[in-house]
């Protein structure tokens, strides 16, 4: 297989989800805070749901360095790996500004919806590869960061959070530079080492099935 490989198949999946990527960014929920529609208390749903995502996901992207850290993506994944990090702590600083402490966020029940997409992540890290869940998060990040960034924009205007409350949603709403490459020359990897592309297409159409899940979740609080 050759980078053109992954090109194709990420290219491939990116047409054929493309009417559920389309469901996400366009999803009521985003459209709710931009009019200041909902709550602050409602808010904490949100907070308490990426509390338990973000702590599942830490393990889970260690799992997988664990299991695939002596092959070329173990810089990848430890980017990925130090994001979910600083996410997790950007995660307190929104949490705090809601007037939830750790305690609070850490016995927040997630409602079923809402944990599917880490429950899925941890699924990868334990059984699926490197460049599975490269493809994945590569094709989910563009929704994710897209909402993420419309939501910190709306929390500036309508809801008066200040900057230091909504790093998180900053981190997330643009991804660096190479961060498609990168993705991709884990993925062109993978296939040379014979991962099959329909689990690549899989796992990239269930997370995203996943993260639309997630928002449908975030409306129904």
């Amino acid at each position: 297989m050759s980078k053109s490989d992954a090109r194709q198949i990420v290219d491939r999946i990116r047409a054929e989800l493309g009417a559920l990527d389309a469901k996400i960014r366009r999803h009521p929920y985003v459209a709710a805070v931009e009019t200041g529609k909902v709550s602050r208390d409602s808010l904490k749903g949100f907070a308490g749901h990426q509390y338990y995502i973000i702590g599942s996901d830490l393990a889970s992207v260690a799992q997988l360095i664990s299991r695939h850290g002596a092959l070329p993506g173990r810089q990848y994944l430890l980017g990925i790996l130090q994001g979910e990090s600083a996410a997790y702590d950007a995660c307190l600083k929104f949490a705090e500004a809601l007037g939830m402490d750790q305690a609070e966020l850490a016995a927040w029940e997630p409602l079923p919806a809402g944990a599917a997409y880490a429950h899925f992540m941890a699924w990868l890290g334990s059984h699926g590869s490197a460049c599975e869940f490269a493809a994945a998060i590569l094709v989910n990040f563009a929704a994710w960061g897209s909402n993420c960034g419309r939501l910190g924009r709306a929390l500036r205007t309508k809801y008066g959070f200040k900057d230091q409350d909504l790093t998180f949603f900053d981190l997330f709403a643009g991804t660096p530079p190479s961060f498609e490459q990168d993705s991709l020359d884990v993925i062109d990897y993978g296939l040379a080492r014979g991962v099959e592309p329909s689990l690549v297409v899989r796992a990239a159409r269930l997370l995203q099935g996943y993260e639309l899940m997630y928002w449908d979740a975030m409306a129904e609080l």
